[in-house]
């Protein structure tokens, strides 16, 4: 059984698509059934790799990785954005996610660590009129 209905799904893409409304920055999700490493970051860094989140123009691509059954997750990011707010911020944003995911609030976590991600990347890559969707906004689905 996968962790999120269609329902689901299609509201936390939205809120991909509104995040990215106003920065060029790129956020993906990606949700598997299980970690394939000791270390979620681990697994979130080879999947940042495979999904080419870290050939965005600026640099500014974030991953949401979840592994629901094992319950780990992680939150990348690439390389531009991370000299810009630090390990403070992503910090932050993964309390967030533990506080919705305790709960098993899967749908409000993501959305609401998408919603942060989307700020940042708003203050430090605001939306340029040349910007492309670098990065599709549906979600990433392992097994």
């Amino acid at each position: 059984m996968f962790i999120l209905s269609e329902t689901q799904q299609t509201k936390v893409i939205e809120a991909i698509k509104d995040a990215e409304t106003n920065t060029s920055g790129e956020i993906k999700v990606h949700i598997e059934s299980n970690c394939k490493h000791e270390s979620p970051m681990e697994r979130a860094g080879q999947i940042f790799e495979y999904l080419h989140l870290h050939k965005t123009a600026n640099r500014n691509g974030v991953l949401f990785y979840l592994a629901y059954e094992d319950r780990k997750f992680a939150v990348l990011g690439d390389k531009g954005i991370n000299d810009k707010v630090g390990a403070d911020f992503w910090n932050s944003t993964v309390g967030l996610l533990r506080d919705y995911f305790k709960k098993g609030d899967f749908e409000n976590g993501l959305i609401a660590g998408i919603k942060e991600a989307g700020i940042k990347l708003r203050e430090f890559f605001p939306y340029q009129s040349t910007d492309k969707n670098e990065i599709s906004d549906d979600l990433s689905i392992g097994h």
